[in-house]
């Protein structure tokens, strides 16, 4: 196998992000470490996008674009990612049979369990092992359930602006291939990416996803209490959120109520997903949680995180054992490892 060029392209409810990744000889598993040959993100207007799926296409797609006039993508060949709420990705266990098969098989393995229509699901199973169960052998993994109404709106976006989507793939899939890697692929990691309006929770065992949930709150929702209590624009009210973080001492108790407020249920709805997990999952305890997105940089938050659920919570690295190309502009990617996760990880994917 030669080398690969893959771009992952992540559109969120504020912005459409793309990262171009090339792959050596054996791919992402391969000795040599891809490099990193261009990455550009094009902000969206409010309401563009809402919890993951695109409502505005024409807008999208002229931000798409822009991006890639700015960005000179190499291909107009893209992966891209759906996750909200109403994607469901459960573990599930399944007679073993190839995996085409499987596939095909799952419309009539699943109809009972959906609280939709299997003619308006999109469906797909991630395999994780195979074991010898009571009744045979099985297969365990994850399946997948996405709307098909969400996964073909944000496609049409996709190709109004020219470009060819070649896979479309969980957000939070492409997470856990982004950043576990390294000392993180033998632990057992929570990793958290909040967004805007959304903070998807995936817990891995290694590389192995073992559970995902989608939280419909994200950094704009704290945003949106700021600008309320103070009577402010939203740009005013991201700065404020940004100056002031968790417990500033001197803030405006206004300013630090809304915080709070918002702060809180999120990291309470975080940290209930830990505990279903150890629940449903006993013996195989979380070690770490790796934050991502761009909510995760408010000041404060990974430490309240970390007491809320008793567990070490680090900033995650995309760019980690990651090359930089030369067509990057040195330092422009400095401290934004944490930002491009889904997008380097949507690349990764298609190139494994």
């Amino acid at each position: 196998m030669g080398s690969a060029r893959v771009i992952g392209l992540d559109i969120g409810s504020t912005a459409v992000r793309a990262a171009e990744l090339e792959f050596g000889s054996g791919g992402p598993g391969g000795k040599n470490p891809p490099t990193l040959l261009r990455y550009g993100q094009v902000a969206l207007p409010v309401g563009t996008v809402r919890d993951g799926e695109v409502t505005d296409q024409t807008v999208v797609a002229d931000a798409l674009k822009r991006l890639w006039h700015q960005s000179k993508f190499s291909s107009k060949d893209v992966v891209i990612g759906v996750g909200n709420q109403r994607v469901v990705v459960r573990e599930m266990e399944l007679p073993w049979m190839p995996l085409a098969q499987l596939r095909a098989s799952l419309p009539y393995q699943v109809q009972e369990i959906l609280p939709v229509s299997v003619d308006d699901t999109l469906l797909d199973f991630l395999p994780t092992e195979e074991v010898e169960g009571p009744q045979g052998r099985v297969v365990r993994g994850q399946l997948i359930a996405a709307p098909r109404d969400t996964v073909t709106a944000n496609l049409l976006a996709v190709e109004a602006a020219g470009l060819r989507p070649t896979m479309v793939d969980h957000n939070a899939f492409a997470l856990v291939r982004a950043l576990a890697r390294g000392e993180l692929a033998g632990r057992i990691a929570a990793y958290v990416e909040i967004g805007a309006r959304i903070t998807t929770v995936v817990v891995a065992q290694g590389t192995t996803p073992r559970l995902v949930r989608v939280l419909p709150m994200g950094g704009q929702n704290i945003t949106d209490a700021v600008a309320s209590a103070l009577g402010v624009a939203q740009p005013e009210a991201e700065q404020t959120k940004r100056a002031t973080g968790l417990g500033y001492p001197g803030a405006d108790p206004a300013v630090q109520s809304a915080v709070g407020d918002v702060t809180r249920a999120l990291v309470e709805a975080i940290r209930n997903t830990f505990v279903y997990y150890a629940g449903t999952h006993p013996g195989q305890g979380i070690e770490v949680v790796v934050l991502t997105g761009g909510g995760a940089h408010l000041d404060g938050l990974g430490q309240y995180l970390s007491s809320a659920s008793r567990l070490p919570a680090v900033l995650g690295d995309a760019l980690s054992g990651v090359r930089v190309g030369k067509s990057v502009a040195a330092g422009s990617l400095d401290g934004m490892g944490s930002l491009v996760a889904l997008s380097t990880g949507l690349a990764y994917g298609v190139a494994a």
